[in-house]
């Protein structure tokens, strides 16, 4: 079984310098690693979790990540971290905040992409490791990968983005501000509203459809069914469990600090951003009922790269699960990523 490891990268005396000027120290982080590095150390894929992942990614990304999988721990030495600013284990809000001993909470500082990319790239140090192979990431964990080409050109060989942005529409920014809103106003309950709403915008109306339609609780036609303003639909009990179990393994403080640098998050509004970029080879995956990420942000990363001579290709993959498609395994998605992981 793939255990949790835990290192130290940043410390007081020497702390990580955030993008904004801040630091923070120390820095720890939880990782976890599959597969066995090559001699030459030339065999390293970096697996960049979404908002809400962790560092196991044999659990939430079991389709992609194992024994011959598109990214084959056979063939690779995987490296999976849990995301600074998270939770589960890598310093966030509720850790420690040497300066007081009480938890950083909202004394913890504004972070960025940029930020977690800093602290992926002292884990790689920290494990000898010089480049990638490749990097594989869904939604946010594709935006630190697109990150990462352009701070170190040339370290990650080539980067597989799915369900990407590279500019949150204005539509999700209001989504996320709604989200953070309820938390801030009730963290527990907050924090279970937040799920849920986010919950809708990563599934399809079609998906919903064909998994509950207008099903109520109960057998059809049940004796004494009344119509109530508590849950009756099965889409009403699906989403109350989602957010009941997410506040059990979720903090409602990294939430609104990860949803938040997702906001701030525009990579081409720095002119050389995509040539600094263009060393690293892309492939892009979009899915075509997404409608959080949809395709349109891929052509928007692909245009950018493109006209920075980067090497890049884009692929929309007929889904109808939404944004979370790229957790399961619509027909091709899985293909893309394991034939582009195999070329020369």
């Amino acid at each position: 079984m793939t255990a949790v490891r835990h290192a130290t990268l940043f410390t007081e005396r020497d702390p990580l310098v955030l993008a904004s000027g801040a630091t923070l120290g120390p820095v720890e982080v939880a990782f976890a690693t599959y597969g066995e590095l090559s001699p030459a150390r030339d065999n390293a894929v970096f697996v960049a979790h979404a908002l809400t992942g962790d560092a196991l990614a044999h659990e939430w990304w079991a389709s992609m990540v194992g024994p011959g999988g598109p990214v084959d721990t056979d063939r690779f030495f995987v490296v999976c971290p849990n995301l600074l600013g998270g939770c589960r284990g890598t310093t966030g809000p509720s850790s420690v905040d040497p300066a007081t001993g009480e938890p950083y909470g909202l004394d913890f500082p504004l972070i960025s992409v940029a930020d977690l990319v800093a602290v992926h790239r002292a884990l790689l140090a920290h494990l000898g490791i010089e480049r990638l192979f490749a990097g594989v990431g869904g939604s946010l964990g594709g935006m630190q990968l697109l990150q990462w080409a352009a701070d170190a050109p040339g370290q990650l060989g080539r980067a597989v983005l799915v369900a990407a942005s590279a500019r949150l529409t204005p539509q999700n920014i209001a989504l996320s501000h709604v989200a953070r809103r309820a938390i801030r106003q009730d963290p527990a309950g907050g924090l279970a509203l937040a799920r849920m709403l986010a919950h809708i915008t990563y599934v399809s109306d079609a998906g919903l459809e064909a998994k509950f339609g207008r099903a109520r609780r109960g057998a059809p036609g049940e004796p004494g069914k009344e119509e109530t303003l508590e849950t009756d639909f099965e889409v009403e009990s699906y989403l109350d469990h989602q957010g009941e179990v997410f506040v059990d393994r979720f903090d409602p403080l990294s939430y609104l600090y990860l949803t938040r640098l997702l906001d701030y998050f525009e990579p081409f509004a720095d002119p050389g951003f995509a040539a600094r970029a263009a060393g690293t080879r892309f492939r892009l995956i979009s899915f075509d009922s997404d409608w959080r990420f949809g395709t349109a942000h891929s052509e928007l990363i692909e245009r950018n790269l493109r006209a920075a001579g980067a090497e890049v290709d884009r692929h929309e993959v007929p889904s109808p699960w939404g944004h979370d498609s790229f957790l399961l395994d619509p027909p091709g998605y899985l293909d893309l990523v394991r034939t582009f992981l195999s070329q020369e």
